[in-house]
C-alpha cells in the first residue's frame, strides 16, 4: 500500500489537489451568489446570515455576568415624556452630581416655546452632556456620510454629540434587526462623527477612549455584559445588570442618594414604563434565548449603548480574526481535506462516499466547537466559515473535478464521452 500511496503523490497529484482547491472555492464562491440571487431562495440565505454560531455562547454558555462591571452605568426611561418632563428629570439628577449625562433622544423640530426654552435651560446646566446624532446617505465612494442629522440648533449649545447608529442588516424599523458589531469612528464632509458611547466614555474617563482608539479596529464585536428586567424580560438570560430607573422613579426620588454620584446617566426610551411590551426601538442581540428562529427583539436601543460603554470603559474587548486570514486559513482547510480525500479516491474508491461523508460531518463539529470554545474562554472570534463551507463541499466537488471537469480537458475522455453506446 506504501508503494502505491508513493506512486500515486506524483506531481500531477499535486497539481490536481491544487485546481481541485481552486475549483472548490470558486465553486463555494459563485454558488453563494447564485443562491442569493433567487428571490425564492432568499428568505433562506437570511435565516442563515441572522445566526452566528458564538451567539450559543452569549445566550446559553456565559456564566452570569458580573453586575459589579456596570456599576459606573445608570440608565433612566423617558417614557413617553414630553419635553418639560425630560427637562425636570434632567433637574433632578443632575442635582445628584453625575459625572457624564447622555441623552438618547432626538429633540428635532420647535414645539411649544415654554417646554423648548425649558428643555434648552436644563441642558445648559449640565456640565457634560451628550446628546445623539445620527448620520445619513453613506457614500461608498468617498467613504463618508453625506448628512449629518442632530437636534435643533437651540438643544446643541452646551452639548457634546455622538452617532447612534449601530450596524445591524435591518433596512427599516420592521425588518429583522441583530446587532453584534459596532463602528466607533466615522466620517461626514465636514470633520470626524464619533459613537455616542464612546463620546460618553471620553467624557467619563478619557483613558478608556484612548485605549479603545489604539485598537484601531474598524468595526468592533459588542461584549454583551447584560440587560435591563422589562416586560419581555422572558427573551434575555442575563437581566438586571445594570441599574435602571423609571421615569415615574426620578420623579418621586424613589432611589438611594448616591446612586447618580460621579457616574454615567442615560437616558432613553424603555418603553411607555418598564413594564411595556411593545418592541419599538428593540433589536436582538446575541443575549436572546432563542439565538436561531428568534421571535421577539430583547434590547432597547439605549441599553445596546449601555452595553458598549461598559466594554469601553472596562475594556473587555472580543479580538477577532481578520477577513483575510480566514480565508488564508480557509484555503488552507479545503486544500487539506482534498489531499486527504484524493487518497481516499485512489486508494480506497468503494469507500469513498462512506469515509467522505464521516470526515466531513465530523470536521465541521470539531471546527465549529473550536469557535465556540475560543469564543467563550478566550474573548476571540476565529473566522472559519469559509473553511467549514469547504470541508462541507470538498466531498461531493472533488467527485466533480475528477469525474467531469478533469475529463473534459481529456481528448480521450471527451471522445469517449459522446461515443455511441454499442448493441
Amino acid at each position: 500500500m506504501f508503494k502505491k500511496l508513493k506512486k500515486i503523490t506524483d506531481r500531477q497529484f499535486w497539481i490536481d489537489s491544487l485546481l481541485a482547491t481552486v475549483f472548490i472555492l470558486v465553486l463555494i464562491l459563485f454558488g453563494g451568489r447564485i443562491f442569493s440571487a433567487f428571490e425564492l431562495l432568499n428568505p433562506i440565505g437570511e435565516a442563515i446570515s441572522d445566526m452566528d454560531v458564538t451567539d450559543i455562547v452569549f445566550s446559553k454558555l456565559r456564566k452570569d455576568p458580573d453586575a459589579h462591571l456596570n456599576d459606573n452605568i445608570v440608565i433612566v426611561n423617558i417614557g413617553n415624556l414630553n419635553r418639560e418632563g425630560i427637562a425636570r428629570q434632567l433637574e433632578i439628577i443632575d442635582a445628584y452630581n453625575p459625572k457624564v449625562i447622555g441623552v438618547d433622544a432626538f429633540f428635532r423640530e420647535l414645539q411649544e416655546p415654554g417646554q423648548d426654552s425649558i428643555l434648552a435651560a436644563s441642558f445648559g446646566q449640565i456640565d457634560n452632556l451628550v446628546l445623539v446624532t445620527k448620520l445619513n446617505q453613506y457614500n461608498s465612494g468617498t467613504g463618508k456620510f453625506d448628512t449629518l442629522e442632530t437636534s435643533n440648533p437651540l438643544f446643541l449649545e452646551n452639548a457634546h454629540m455622538g452617532f447612534a447608529n449601530l450596524i445591524t442588516p435591518a433596512k427599516d424599523q420592521e425588518s429583522f434587526k441583530v446587532c453584534r458589531s459596532f463602528s466607533a469612528v466615522e466620517w461626514t464632509a465636514e470633520e470626524k462623527q464619533q459613537l455616542f458611547a464612546l463620546k460618553l466614555a471620553e467624557l467619563f474617563d478619557p483613558s478608556s477612549a484612548t485605549r479603545f482608539h489604539q485598537r484601531q479596529n474598524v468595526v468592533e464585536l459588542i461584549n454583551y455584559g447584560g440587560n435591563i428586567v422589562s416586560g419581555n424580560r422572558n427573551n434575555s438570560e442575563f437581566t438586571n445588570k445594570f441599574m435602571v430607573l423609571d421615569w415615574m422613579d426620578v420623579f418621586e426620588e424613589n432611589f438611594v442618594s448616591d446612586v447618580f454620584e460621579n457616574k454615567v446617566v442615560i437616558l432613553g426610551y424603555l418603553g411607555e414604563d418598564l413594564n411595556d411590551t411593545s418592541w419599538e426601538d428593540k433589536l436582538y442581540t446575541p443575549l436572546n434565548k432563542k439565538y436561531a428562529g428568534r421571535t421577539n427583539p430583547d434590547m432597547y436601543g439605549v441599553v445596546v449603548h449601555a452595553n458598549i460603554l461598559s466594554m469601553i470603559l472596562n475594556g473587555n474587548f472580543i479580538g477577532s480574526m481578520s477577513e483575510g486570514a480566514g480565508i488564508v486559513v480557509g484555503a488552507l482547510l479545503c486544500f487539506f481535506n482534498v489531499i486527504c480525500f484524493s487518497l481516499i479516491y485512489k486508494l480506497l474508491p468503494r469507500w469513498y462516499d462512506g469515509l467522505t461523508k464521516s470526515i466531513q460531518l465530523l470536521e465541521a463539529l470539531i471546527l465549529l466547537l473550536v469557535v465556540v470554545m475560543v469564543f467563550h474562554f478566550f474573548s476571540y472570534k476565529l473566522n472559519l466559515t469559509l473553511g467549514i463551507i469547504a470541508v462541507l463541499f470538498a466531498g461531493d466537488s472533488l467527485e466533480v473535478y475528477f469525474g467531469v471537469l478533469k475529463n473534459l480537458f481529456s481528448k480521450e475522455q471527451r471522445r469517449l464521452l459522446f461515443q455511441p453506446l454499442e448493441d
